[in-house]
């Protein structure tokens, strides 16, 4: 990592409000290269904190972008951070239209040109795309990193159709506690604690609507770009990691958005954005490289970002099972269309007799992360006991096979329950038996038909069901064995469904593996210069006495047939900002299942946050216990919310629901 000290233009940082039309106020900084002439605007635009919570991150790339010529702007959105008003869904309209106002408002400043670039990661990423699709006039170009197209079926909420447990509870668990954070009377003043009481009397868990929407409806397709490609008028550069849950959306934007605007990167990377350094790696020269795309968007530079293939792709070398890889070996590639003509569809028919497949609820502990964050116990372990759990199909790799794309099974199954789900994971299998995780796909059996309708199973009846995989670029050596691993449960990602246990009945007949297979030649000459920051903020953590947990337990009860997995998502201790806040958080999460009993599923979570200026005589706490449990009919969601001002608490609150199962 190289940090930068100098930089073609001197810069300077203010805080300032933007105003909205309904008189609301959003909490802005903007960090502005000091020249007379006016300059195209790149905004940041996110729900959470600008004076602390992102502020490490936004002093890595805002001031380098000022130093290249951009006022650089990161803005919180209405009812976070310091910005005014009352929270709202993430998915809310009023987010987007205040986004769209935040764009013109930019735009019509005497130090803009005229000319305004979105960019984020996750959330961020998603509204970039959401309101380049409203298509506000001053919006030219935007870059979207780790981020969803989808807001059903390419989010942490469902996957093919099943409720994504861990990822829909951590989620909601997560956007609690945050929401439930108090402006900073540093920055707002004495009204900051009449604002805080306000928004927390209007907060719901999120859970609360997206268990509400167990089927892709209206609900879904309002908030999700898929729906309307064509809407998106500004230039779009996608880009994603193969170990991040978002990125077969860069796949779909370089297939649908014209070539012509648009460009994909795909990395071996987690959700991070690609010149961090978080595991895995190579990471990358990213500012570098989006600083082509903002010169040629926005200046008309001649920058050859668009001589640069549709889609440039990391094809990961095989590689031993491990919870964290520093660097995965591998190559580039670049696909001059999407679909590519270098990637072909080869199919692999399955082989043998009728197989019973009734995985033990247990099976998916070996999953790792649903969003990997780069932590040491992120990716997947060696797959054999998962496999063991599972009914296995082999294939010799009889030559090097470069995979990239997007794997697709077609399984003839027979259930004798009406509900029920399938799971396939592709894995690399070297001779000495260690089996890697490559990648995996999953089907609400209710959601055979299309995840806009649940349809059950007719008992004792036999279908063909077929889905596909997420993306992955993976090269299989020779040598090696290619693995299709089918179980009935994959807790605690899927939700498992009533009657589940009693598994479903798999004929190979049939039955196939898709695989698209791409030639083994690069095509392109591709690399990126060394990862670039600007100098950091400065924030400290304390050392303190607190024993380290694991970051994943898994605890077996021999007695009972019960398993519990314990996850510590690495957000505790206390870090010191430069502006003397010090903000303490504490996160641990729960999640347990017996092996007979689908309805004994369960999730807990347990939040802490801190923010307190000694100097000030200022203390601010959160605290949050969630918890998801099941009946055969119905979802059972808790939550409960703690305030404090000092010792004092200024709210407390419980929630209790529950939401009839209608697909999950």
């Amino acid at each position: 990592m190289h940090i930068r000290t100098s930089f073609p233009y001197e810069t300077a940082h203010a805080d300032f409000w933007i105003p909205l039309q309904d008189g609301t106020r959003l909490y802005a900084r903007a960090w502005r290269p000091l020249t007379g002439e006016p300059v195209p605007v790149l905004l940041e635009y996110l729900p959470y904190r600008l004076t602390d919570y992102t502020a490490p991150r936004d002093r890595q790339r805002h001031p380098w972008y000022a130093g290249h010529g951009y006022a650089s702007v990161r803005v919180d959105v209405r009812g976070h951070g310091n910005s005014d008003g009352l929270p709202a869904n993430e998915d809310s309209a009023i987010a987007l239209s205040d986004g769209v106002e935040v764009v013109e408002w930019l735009a019509a400043q005497p130090w803009c040109d005229g000319r305004v670039g979105m960019f984020g990661i996750s959330w961020g990423g998603f509204v970039s795309l959401r309101i380049a699709a409203l298509a506000p006039e001053p919006l030219k170009a935007v870059v979207t990193v780790c981020a969803p197209d989808d807001r059903y079926d390419n989010d942490v909420h469902y996957l093919g159709g099943s409720v994504l447990a861990c990822g829909m509870h951590t989620r909601t668990a997560t956007l609690l506690a945050f929401a439930a954070r108090p402006p900073d009377p540093r920055y707002v003043g004495a009204v900051w604690r009449d604002a805080w009481l306000g928004r927390l009397a209007a907060l719901d868990p999120p859970v609360h609507t997206w268990l509400a929407h167990q089927t892709r409806d209206d609900h879904w397709r309002h908030g999700s770009v898929r729906e309307d490609y064509g809407a998106v008028r500004a230039a779009v550069l996608a880009v994603g990691g193969w170990h991040d849950p978002y990125r077969d959306s860069v796949l779909r934007l370089v297939e649908h958005l014209p070539a012509d605007r648009v460009r994909g990167l795909i990395g071996p990377w987690a959700h991070q954005y690609p010149d961090r350094g978080r595991p895995p790696g190579p990471a990358i020269g990213f500012l570098q490289e989006t600083l082509r795309w903002w010169d040629h968007w926005l200046k008309g530079k001649d920058t050859g970002v668009m001589a640069e293939p549709l889609l440039r792709a990391y094809i990961s070398d095989s590689h031993p099972p491990a919870r964290v890889h520093d660097v995965l070996p591998g190559r580039w590639v670049g696909e001059p269309s999407w679909p590519s003509p270098h990637v072909t569809p080869v199919s692999y028919a399955l082989r043998g007799a009728p197989v019973l497949v009734r995985s033990p609820l247990h099976t998916g502990l070996d999953a790792g992360g649903v969003v990997p964050r780069g932590d040491d116990a992120d990716l997947p372990p060696d797959q054999r006991e998962e496999d063991a759990r599972s009914a296995c199909f082999e294939f010799e790799a009889a030559e090097e096979t470069w995979v990239l794309g997007r794997p697709r099974v077609r399984l003839r199954l027979t259930s004798s329950v009406p509900r029920g789900q399938v799971v396939a994971r592709l894995c690399d299998v070297a001779p000495d038996g260690t089996s890697t995780l490559v990648t995996r796909g999953a089907l609400n059996l209710s959601a055979r038909h299309g995840p806009d309708r649940a349809v059950p199973w007719a008992p004792g009846a036999t279908e063909d069901v077929a889905f596909e995989l997420n993306g992955i670029g993976h090269a299989f050596p020779p040598g090696h064995r290619i693995r299709l691993a089918v179980s009935s449960a994959y807790w605690p990602w899927l939700w498992p469904q009533p009657g589940s246990e009693t598994g479903l009945t798999l004929d190979p007949a049939g039955s196939a593996l898709e695989l698209p297979v791409r030639t083994r030649e690069s095509g392109a000459d591709i690399a990126f210069g060394e990862p670039e920051h600007s100098e950091p903020l400065g924030v400290s953590r304390p050392a303190t006495l607190d024993e380290p947990r694991p970051e994943r337990l898994v605890v077996r009860d021999v007695a009972k047939g019960e398993w519990l997995l314990v996850v510590d998502p690495r957000r505790n201790g206390t870090r010191v900002y430069p502006d003397g806040l010090e903000v303490t958080e504490d996160t641990l999460e729960a999640y347990t299942i017996e092996d007979a009993d689908p309805l004994t599923a369960r999730t807990r979570s347990d939040r802490s946050i801190r923010l307190h200026r000694p100097e000030a005589g200022w203390d601010a706490r959160v605290e949050t216990h969630s918890g998801i449990t099941c009946t055969a009919t119905d979802f059972v969601v808790s939550n409960e919310l703690v305030c404090k001002d000092g010792d004092e608490v200024v709210f407390h609150r419980t929630w209790e629901k529950r939401v009839p199962r209608t697909a999950g």
